[in-house]
């Protein structure tokens, strides 16, 4: 293996060696063109797409012709604007064909949607973003409403919070510091806080953000480890700040959310590899917030160590994934 593949599966999805020169621009800059459509019907032109990504029009009108004639995009004529294309599509298809891992998924954020009035998501980190892959609220959830497809930032959220805060510290870090160069706003956010975050999951598994994202919501995020895309993933919920201060996050929210976690690592440690239909049992998350006043304590509760890292088999290359 060589040492840029080395690189690759150490960092999983992150782009902190970008600063190493071996980043092919043209490809990275055309899935920066890419991530400005979300949803399959927006349509966009050269200039929404040239603000959007910060990339010159012209530059953006080379990218743009190239990925119409590789089906990437589609170009509109009476709009003079392009939408996503059939390969883009079909390419997220493929990657989407565990049906029976995401229902499960699915219906254990269900679960803790039935007990606690927010949006429960599960993201995965895109860049200085993070996308919702699946989501539940009840019919009673108050404030957020994401869906799928969704992307919400990486520094104002507590899912973006509790996945850097996952990182190693010298992956972590490196993180921040291309966020400084490319997106410097929201390192200004994210950067101040980063400490604090580690500390909160070392000690209690899980990390918090307070009306960052909104005045109105308080948020709360469980870091996963994910075999399948060898980097963190995230169970998050955001609930109203009016009936959820932090304190009531902490006693009420937090070991619900812990042991959603924990349900959600198990089903991806069994869902590694192509036999994950036949080995994985449902179980519902089996705690309840009723009667539950009193404040979590930090013993016994990072489910981040005790629950998504439990022992796997021995692989080559693990020691600097990115994992702490």
């Amino acid at each position: 293996m060589g040492r840029r593949s080395e690189r690759l599966s150490r960092q999983g999805a992150l782009a902190g060696d970008a600063g190493e020169g071996d980043v092919i621009q043209v490809v990275s800059r055309a899935f920066d063109v890419l991530r400005c459509f979300e949803g399959h019907e927006a349509r966009l032109g050269n200039l929404e797409i040239s603000n959007r990504c910060g990339l010159p029009r012209s530059t953006v009108s080379r990218l743009t012709h190239t990925l119409t004639r590789m089906g990437q995009l589609v170009y509109l004529p009476r709009d003079q604007k392009y939408r996503i294309g059939p390969s883009a599509v079909a390419m997220s298809a493929s990657m989407m064909k565990g049906a029976q891992l995401r229902s499960m998924i699915r219906q254990r954020l269900q679960e803790v949607a039935e007990q606690l009035p927010g949006t429960v998501g599960f993201v995965v980190p895109d860049r200085f973003h993070l996308v919702y892959l699946q989501f539940a609220r009840s019919a009673a959830a108050l404030g957020l409403h994401e869906g799928t497809g969704s992307r919400i930032s990486m520094a104002s959220t507590a899912a973006g919070a509790a996945y850097t805060a996952a990182l190693s510290p010298e992956v972590g870090d490196a993180y921040i510091a291309e966020m400084e160069r490319e997106a410097p706003e929201a390192a200004k956010i994210l950067k101040p806080r980063i400490e604090a975050n580690r500390q909160s999951l070392r000690e209690r598994g899980y990390v918090t953000a307070c009306g960052l994202w909104s005045p109105h919501i308080n948020g709360l995020a469980v870091p996963i480890w994910s075999p399948q895309y060898q980097t963190f993933v995230v169970v998050t919920i955001g609930l109203l700040s009016a009936m959820y201060d932090e304190q009531r996050l902490h006693a009420e929210v937090a070991p619900v959310m812990v042991a959603l976690g924990r349900s959600l690592g198990s089903l991806m440690e069994g869902a590694e590899g192509d036999a994950f239909a036949n080995r994985i049992s449902r179980k519902p998350v089996a705690i309840s917030v009723h009667n539950n006043n009193k404040p979590m304590s930090s013993e016994g509760v990072n489910e981040l160590e005790a629950g998504t890292r439990r022992a796997r088999p021995a692989r080559s290359l693990r020691a600097g994934d990115g994992r702490r």
